[in-house]
Order: C-alpha cells, then structure tokens, then sequence
C-alpha cells in the first residue's frame, strides 16, 4: 500500500471534497492492490491515527463512493468513541453520516445520470456494500476498464453444477434464489449464497 493523492482517482468535481474531508477527519489514505473481498475498509487501532484504504483499480465513481462510504466509518468513530454503547459497523448512526456525505455529490456534474438515479435511491438506505445493490452495481461496472473484467463472468450466467472460482475458492453453482444463487464449496461441501451478479472466473 501507499499514500497518494485522493484527487487523482476520483471525478475532478469531487476532488477538492474530497481532500477537505481528508484534512476534517484527520485519517491516513493509502491505496490498495485490488482485493477480492473488499472495495476498501476503515480500520482503528489504540494510539494510532485511523486509516482508510481503497483499491487502487476501481473507476473514479466506484472510488469516490467507496471513499465515502469509509470517511463515515471514520466520523462515526469520532462521533461515538468512549461512549458505552456499542455502534454497529453498518447501523444507523453509519447510514445516516454516508447519507450526508454523500449528499454534496448526488450531482449531474459528478456522476452520469445511469450511476446517479440509483445512487440516489441507494442513499436513501444504504446497505454494507453497493454490491448488494443491482442497478446500482451494474451501472457501476460499466466504467470498469474492460482489461480488468477480462476472464469473468456473472455468476447468474453460468449453467447450473458448472464450476467456478469465487474469492479464491472453487464452488459449483446451484440455483437461482432471487438475487443470489445457492453454491456448493467444492472442498467443505458446505452451501453459500452469493450475488447473481457476482463476477467470477469459470473453470
């Protein structure tokens, strides 16, 4: 990991925001290599400064969400630290500091209209991760260098008991449950759901 400019991976319109929130919350912002399980995270430990990472190859718009979404986990700590009562990861007190964060680039200017539509429904309640989000998701991925995708499929295309690699580990695919599909991990045999729109690598 490295520090780097948070302006050069988001849309310019945000840049400055961006780097004000970085000087406001006072954080450590090191990119990552690109990680299968995570878009970013926000970690803390005692008698250090909080860091954020995000990885390093996701489109402007991905990151500029993704950065946000971690600033507040960041403001949450801030906001509630000392207190007794614990604070979920995701709970209200986090939904509704993204929901301000994000407010300021819920914009035209920022992002396209096929990203922003149901960016701004996705705000209304926001979820631990975009992925669980369709639209939003798949409006998303459309800015995602092609080079990056190359190899991968959606799980959802696949045929049933065709085999897969996820996250590292090899699963069969079963079947369709709404918007996840039911899969087998070949060594443990125990079942897993994961998202239909799941980018995997067939094998």
């Amino acid at each position: 990991m490295k520090s780097v400019s948070i302006a050069l991976h988001v849309p310019q319109l945000a840049s400055q925001y961006c780097e004000e929130l970085y000087r406001s919350y006072k954080f450590d912002f090191l990119l990552s290599r690109p990680r299968r399980t995570r878009l970013g995270d926000f970690t803390v430990k005692p008698g250090f400064i909080p860091r954020i990472t995000v990885n390093v190859n996701l489109n402007p718009y991905n990151f500029l969400i993704t950065y946000l979404h971690e600033v507040a986990h960041c403001v949450v700590h801030y906001k509630y630290k000392g207190r007794r009562k614990r604070v979920a990861p995701h709970g209200a007190e986090w939904k509704q500091e993204f929901r301000t964060l994000l407010q300021p680039v819920l914009t035209e200017s920022i992002f396209p209209e096929d990203i922003l539509m149901p960016l701004m429904r996705y705000a209304q309640n926001p979820g631990a991760s975009t992925g669980g989000d369709l639209l939003l998701f798949n409006a998303i991925r459309r800015y995602d260098d092609a080079v990056l995708q190359e190899g991968r499929i959606a799980l959802k295309q696949l045929n049933e008991g065709s085999s897969f690699v996820f996250q590292n580990r090899t699963f069969t695919r079963g079947i369709l449950r709404r918007t996840r599909v039911l899969c087998t991990d070949k060594i443990s045999q125990r079942l897993y759901t994961i998202p239909a729109h799941a980018l995997v690598e067939a094998c």
